[in-house]
């Protein structure tokens, strides 16, 4: 839910990195000289070109082993247009938490880091100790980053502060992805309710919807998903009414599996599991095959973010490629915003974000310094740097044909001189990339659109921005409590009963504290 999720087991060497830093800071230690931004005073254009080039230290996520080294050509012309001088450290996306904890205990800090886990113990004790800049203060001062979302802010900030840039990812873009082709197969209409729903379900699994005369299909996908049952019912126990996460009953936060719409939504997932119209392996089944059965014919259905459309889309056609059956200008897949309860149409919110990139004091000493990066991560929101940053240099790394991009097939020079750059990227106000073909496709653009058009619907999390003391020592425990719980009720190994009274132990291990602190957090909270 957001909140700190580390293990108990790491939490001493955390409070010794987050020690650490306080020392670093104490002995004015840090940076070395080539991570320190040059001082500045003069802002905009004219004043930045007149000032010697500002030197940064950037360290993010390399999700390949191949990446773009300093002063190749696409990071030349970002250094041109931005009047810098860059050096990237690469960290693999595998190891970098364990990597970021090593460098926030080793005082050496870059001018520009990405933080993975705003709530994690590491960045939260640093920012308490003052080791990193906060930035909300200073954002309305620049063109892109004064339109940040204030949803997103809220959701990103640290003890109510902003310590960073978030990188932006879509609020609304959770929702129901399906086979259209399937649906047209059994002659029915897009669902609209949650009775619709559960008819197409039904009818994915008794209609033959793939024609191929067998009984061999079922209605929905769901899988085991970050040590929780499936996270699709995250989307749907939204559809009865539960909260996300947390809900308000007279003025008190309220855990969503003590509200009535909590259990309604169980009860219906009973009812799926019962009919087989969801795979009766889900609780183990591995997220990295989730779309896999809609692929292969097998079920049509995934509730998860809206996009998987597209992906699914683009592998049905690889196949039947292969079969010379594709049909290249229809979309077998489909997408909604979700269906329709008592209470309405309710979307699952993300938290709108995709970790953020903090400035440290260290590197970073003044605040005219504070300003000048600022003012780079703002230029890196240009349209034609967004597009550089992405897509790379025109004539190198893509051509243009009409209103889109064809990236290069040169899959060696992509990622010497460009995979992982977007890593940089924080999307504010938002994409201004030009797309490639495939992402202006039909389906694509009306994702775009039904993710925009979601964030009506949002259901916020009012807890979102607290961090738990007592969820960072017990929420493993706390959560596994719930998570098996709701696995036996589905699959009809436990009674109501039963899960009310693991209800019951979940207040008793912990979760009466849990409850009390996440209310003295919320009544301290500006209301707005």
């Amino acid at each position: 839910m957001n909140m700190n999720k580390r293990p108990m087991k790491k939490q001493l060497a955390l409070i010794s990195a987050a020690a650490l830093v306080a020392a670093g800071l104490a002995g004015c230690g840090g940076g070395t000289s080539d991570q320190h931004a040059q001082p500045v005073q003069p802002s905009g254009a004219a004043g930045q070109n007149s000032l010697p080039p500002m030197e940064l230290s950037i360290m993010i996520p390399a999700f390949n082993t191949t990446f773009p080294k300093d002063g190749t050509p696409v990071l030349a012309e970002l250094e041109k247009r931005t009047n810098t001088k860059i050096h990237l450290e690469w960290v693999p996306n595998s190891s970098y938490a364990d990597k970021f904890n090593i460098t926030m205990a080793s005082g050496r800090l870059p001018t520009i880091m990405y933080v993975p886990d705003v709530k994690g113990s590491t960045f939260v004790n640093a920012t308490e100790s003052g080791a990193f800049w906060e930035v909300g203060p200073y954002l309305k001062d620049f063109k892109n980053l004064s339109q940040a979302n204030p949803v997103i802010l809220k959701n990103s900030s640290t003890g109510g502060k902003n310590y960073g840039i978030y990188r932006a990812r879509a609020l609304g873009r959770n929702g129901i992805n399906y086979r259209k082709d399937w649906l047209d197969n059994v002659g029915l209409q897009p669902p609209k309710t949650i009775d619709d729903f559960y008819n197409m379900l039904k009818a994915f699994k008794e209609k033959d919807p793939d024609k191929n005369g067998k009984n061999d299909t079922y209605g929905m996908v769901l899988v085991k998903w970050t040590g929780t049952w499936a996270s699709g019912f995250d989307t749907i126990k939204l559809w009865f009414g539960a909260p996300n996460k947390w809900g308000e009953v007279n003025g008190k936060l309220v855990p969503e599996h003590e509200t009535p719409g909590y259990l309604e939504a169980l009860k219906f997932m009973r009812k799926l599991y019962e009919e087989k119209l969801i795979n009766q392996d889900f609780a183990v089944y591995d997220s990295s095959k989730w779309i896999d059965p809609v692929v292969n014919n097998q079920a049509g259905v995934i509730v998860d973010v809206t996009d998987t459309a597209g992906r699914i889309d683009q592998k049905i056609h690889a196949n039947l490629q292969k079969d010379g059956k594709d049909e290249p200008d229809k979309h077998y897949v489909d997408n909604l915003i979700g269906v329709e309860g008592s209470h309405g149409l309710r979307a699952l919110p993300t938290s709108g974000f995709a970790g953020m990139l903090a400035i440290p004091k260290s590197s970073v000493k003044t605040e005219d310094e504070l300003k000048r990066v600022l003012g780079f991560l703002d230029q890196t929101n240009d349209a034609e740097l967004q597009t550089l940053l992405y897509s790379g240099i025109e004539g190198r790394h893509y051509t243009k044909e009409k209103d889109y991009i064809l990236p290069t097939t040169d899959k060696p020079l992509a990622d010497a001189e460009l995979t992982g750059l977007g890593q940089m990227l924080t999307y504010i106000p938002e994409d201004r990339t030009l797309k490639s073909k495939q992402a202006v496709s039909a389906l694509s653009q009306k994702t775009e659109k039904l993710q925009k058009e979601a964030e009506k619907y949002i259901v916020v999390n009012p807890a979102e921005p607290f961090i738990s003391k007592v969820y960072s020592l017990k929420g493993p425990q706390l959560d596994n409590i719930i998570n098996d719980a709701r696995i036996k009720f589905i699959v009809g190994k436990s009674t109501e009963e039963d899960l009310k009274a693991a209800f019951e132990l979940w207040r008793k291990s912990g979760g009466d504290e849990y409850v009390n602190e996440m209310n003295t957090l919320y009544a301290a909270a500006p209301k707005k």
